[in-house]
């Protein structure tokens, strides 16, 4: 099949190289001439484990195409993905979906034959109505059918999660837009339930309930963890209790930092946002949301009593920085308050993250980007194992501290408190 998304960030990305690993001709379109370039060169950008490897060999095959040529790539596709960023309005908890609508307006002076246009940005709930409404002439003259079709793609997993999906889910009430999107994934759907086809509105809602309650899953085990401290109960066995049951499962039940990255934050505060619209109070994922906030200054306060709120111009070391592993993803990571915080005590703040120096870092005052473990954690005075990369599960520490007096603030639970005492290594963890 030919396909266009419209949109070259990690969605549109992601998709557009696996859909043409499988055998599709993809136009990825974007505004931004310099992302294109870049990627007709081969430079991805963004950090996503063996995306650069498909897409070289896809855009050799030539069935991969970057072009920021809207019109020729709608013109020459099917199936349209509409794949732009849907961020959180400033100062506000709703979705801001300008350029989704620019899109469908754009769509609308177009298409002249039959198209099928999907939502796979993450949209609130009538969007897709909002959508339909836009290319309403298109739609009596039934050259478009609007539908819905949310991603479910984790950063680090996504190729993975793309190929093996967990479910399909489309939202539409058009037998003839089903049938050939059925025939799309038939790839990748193993058994027949992975492909759910229900209402649009119905596909809009199931991204943002999935998303808040794993969201809620990660709050509720964080706060468990506060509990488990003060009663000398370690949060590990009560997770791997309870996850047993099927019922509950062990998944995102790890107490750590507070939940980050491009879609928890935004989808919780855009759900809340429609709720309120519909007059109905989502008063559980209020509570995840306020939660996750006060995880952040919990977790940031404690450093302070770590070093005997002796803290001023101490050399702390994070290992780590991004939200989770195998991500470049900054966005609302727990790594950030805490630097901020550190260096109004005019601490040094040394930092290393498998994927490279942050731009978002170079603004904060005494933070220094190291090259490798070793020059970050020499004679550093706290080491904050941030997030869990596989390069920080197996480090002797005092061979890279080089010094007798330091401390480890282990954000993830990767290492055994028992054996840090046996080193005799002051050792923090959490839950524990």
């Amino acid at each position: 099949m030919k396909l266009c998304m419209i949109g070259t960030g990690y969605v549109g990305l992601v998709s557009g190289v696996c859909f043409s690993d499988l055998g599709n001709t993809v136009y990825c379109v974007d505004s931004d001439k310099n992302k294109i370039d870049s990627l007709n060169k081969g430079i991805i950008p963004i950090y996503e484990p063996g995306l650069e490897e498909i897409l070289k060999r896809n855009y050799k095959a030539k069935r991969l195409l970057f072009t920021h040529n809207l019109k020729k790539a709608v013109s020459n596709s099917d199936i349209i993905f509409i794949c732009v960023g849907t961020p959180t309005i400033k100062n506000t908890n709703s979705a801001d979906l300008r350029y989704v609508y620019a899109v469908a307006n754009q769509l609308k002076k177009i298409i002249s034959k039959y198209k099928i246009v999907i939502t796979k940005s993450t949209v609130p709930v009538t969007t897709g109505d909002k959508i339909e409404k836009i290319l309403k002439r298109l739609k009596s003259k039934k050259l478009v059918d609007v539908v819905s079709n949310p991603e479910f793609l984790r950063e680090g997993e996504a190729i993975r999660d793309f190929i093996y999906p967990d479910r399909v889910v489309i939202g539409t009430d058009s037998k003839k837009a089903n049938k050939i999107l059925k025939s799309l994934y038939l790839p990748i759907i193993k058994k027949t339930s992975r492909y759910f086809s229900t209402s649009r509105r119905g596909a809009e809602m199931i991204k943002y309930a999935s998303n808040a309650f794993l969201a809620t899953k990660i709050s509720y085990v964080n706060e468990l963890a506060n509990l488990c401290e003060k009663t000398g109960v370690d949060i590990k066995d009560v997770s791997f209790g309870m996850g047993l049951d099927e019922r509950i499962g062990g998944r995102f039940l790890r107490a750590g930092p507070a939940y980050g990255g491009s879609c928890f934050p935004k989808d919780t505060k855009a759900l809340i946002n429609t709720a309120n619209k519909f007059n109905t109070d989502l008063s559980i994922v209020k509570s995840v949301v306020k939660s996750n906030e006060k995880r952040k200054l919990l977790l940031t306060h404690r450093v302070d009593k770590m070093l005997n709120k002796k803290i001023n111009n101490k050399i702390i070391t994070f290992l780590g920085v991004t939200f989770k592993p195998n991500t470049d993803d900054m966005r609302e990571t727990s790594s950030i308050p805490m630097m901020k915080f550190l260096s109004k005590k005019n601490c040094e703040i040394r930092y290393f993250d498998p994927s490279g120096e942050k731009k978002e870092l170079k603004k904060i005052k005494n933070v220094k980007f190291c090259k490798n473990i070793s020059l970050a954690c020499l004679k550093s005075d706290l080491i904050i194992i941030h997030t869990e990369w596989n390069v920080f599960k197996l480090l002797n520490f005092k061979k890279l501290v080089k010094k007798n007096n330091f401390s480890i603030y282990d954000m993830r639970n990767i290492y055994s408190p028992y054996k840090m005492k046996q080193m005799k290594i002051k050792y923090y963890s959490v839950g524990r």
